[in-house]
């Protein structure tokens, strides 16, 4: 542990960021096997919902800085061409 109150305080900032990364990565990960599980039931209603939700969550990860720009773009044409191969 630091002695150095702003060290301290890095400390306990960089703890708390690192909950918050890990909660929206988990719920990420949660949004795309939901939609991975909609398309190999084969609804393409379910598919569809689970889509807008799965890359709304890419696009808010992206932003904060959780997923690099190009990884979230890889992402969501892959979920496309999955959903458009569905229909």
């Amino acid at each position: 542990m630091p002695n150095i109150k702003s060290s301290k305080k890095d400390v306990l900032s960089s703890k708390i960021a690192y909950e918050r990364n890990k909660a929206n990565k988990s719920e990420l990960k949660t949004n795309i096997k939901k939609f991975n599980a909609a398309v190999e039931s084969g609804d393409h209603a379910a598919a569809e919902a689970a889509y807008k939700t799965a890359v709304k969550c890419v696009d808010q990860a992206a932003g904060k800085g959780l997923l690099h720009k190009n990884n979230a773009a890889r992402k969501k044409s892959s979920m496309t061409l999955k959903l458009n191969k569905l229909a």
